[in-house]
């Protein structure tokens, strides 16, 4: 039996003096490093380990066959990305069945929105597999902002802003500190959600959090285009001393 590894490593926030001691020896001491890319751009993981990989590594880009251009409620959405993850998936518990460690690189935490949950769910019992966990972006964003997300017994609520209005709307309502994620087009959805629930002057939208080019202000200050990777954050203001 092999004793070879797949690894999903988490790489934190964007920093690379924010990746864990295990995550930096994974990822300096790899010959197999594989990571997920839209067609035609570098790859935000693999930028993130720019400078780390040894002379010799091998590198497996993962290009999603359609990220924005098929709404996620189409058939054709799943069935070409379940094709996709099946294909990268036999393609790496091949290099790992014959002996060959793996890294496959994770922007923030693996098992938190990440893609690597999907070559996990089909390769976890066929090969061994390990997950090093990394910094979320959402913590790297209210680090930004510099003030705590939560006190006391405030409830914390995380959401995507890919959901329904009225969900949205419905959710920011009963929660005392929010998270938003994967805004990008949906900026305008979520402005109008939270105007509904009527905490638009407690909202702050947070850009490129941890990377170059961070930016923190006010919702109702923003750009009314914001950049795929933002974060929307709203403070709990509970208990304390």
């Amino acid at each position: 039996m092999t004793s070879a590894m797949l690894h999903g490593v988490g790489l934190g926030p964007g920093a690379q003096d924010l990746m864990s001691v295990r995550a930096d020896r994974l990822v300096r001491g790899a010959r197999h490093v594989a990571f997920f890319r839209k067609a035609g751009r570098a790859g935000h993981a693999r930028r993130i380990v720019d400078g780390m990989l040894r002379p010799d590594a091998i590198e497996f880009a993962m290009e999603y066959p359609v990220t924005t251009e098929i709404p996620v409620t189409d058939p054709r959405y799943n069935a070409q990305l379940g094709a996709f993850y099946a294909d990268c998936a036999r393609h790496l518990g091949a290099l790992v069945g014959s002996g060959e460690d793996v890294v496959v690189l994770c922007e923030g935490d693996p098992f938190f929105y990440g893609s690597f949950m999907h070559l996990h769910s089909r390769l976890n019992g066929v090969v061994p597999v390990a997950v090093v966990p990394g910094i979320t972006g959402m913590s790297g964003a209210w680090t930004a902002s510099a003030l705590p997300i939560t006190w006391g017994d405030d409830v914390l609520t995380i959401l995507t802003a890919t959901l329904p209005e009225a969900d949205l709307a419905r959710r920011i309502c009963d929660t005392d500190a929010l998270v938003v994620m994967k805004i990008g087009r949906h900026l305008a959805k979520l402005r109008r959600a939270i105007a509904t629930a009527g905490r638009e002057d407690c909202a702050w939208l947070v850009e490129h959090a941890a990377m170059p080019g961070q930016r923190v202000t006010r919702l109702v200050d923003a750009d009314a285009v914001a950049p795929y990777f933002s974060i929307l954050l709203i403070h709990g203001q509970g208990r304390r001393p």
